[in-house]
């Protein structure tokens, strides 16, 4: 897990609500665009970045492709703060 990368795609609050949308399942990056007010470009920046994190994947179908939260990332960055918490004594 490149840490680096996953707290600069979670830095930026446009694409922490990208990740919140995901959260209700997978979709297309029209569906994504139309909840803000922005570039169709803009918001494939975002993805971009998302996806180089690790954060989302996508799937393709047919001529769609539709994005969709990679648990396994966040999990592993839960657990990663956990430990870094655990690490502390009082």
């Amino acid at each position: 897990m490149a840490l680096a990368d996953t707290f600069k795609a979670l830095s930026d609050p446009v694409r922490r609500e990208i990740l919140e949308l995901l959260k209700g399942g997978a979709l297309s990056a029209g569906d994504i665009a139309s909840n803000f007010d922005m570039t169709q470009a803009t918001v494939s920046y975002h993805l971009k970045i998302l996806k180089k994190a690790d954060l989302i994947r996508e799937k393709r179908d047919k001529n769609f492709i539709f994005y969709e939260l990679n648990m396994t990332v966040v999990e592993e960055m839960m657990a990663w703060l956990s430990e870094l918490k655990g690490g502390r004594k009082s």
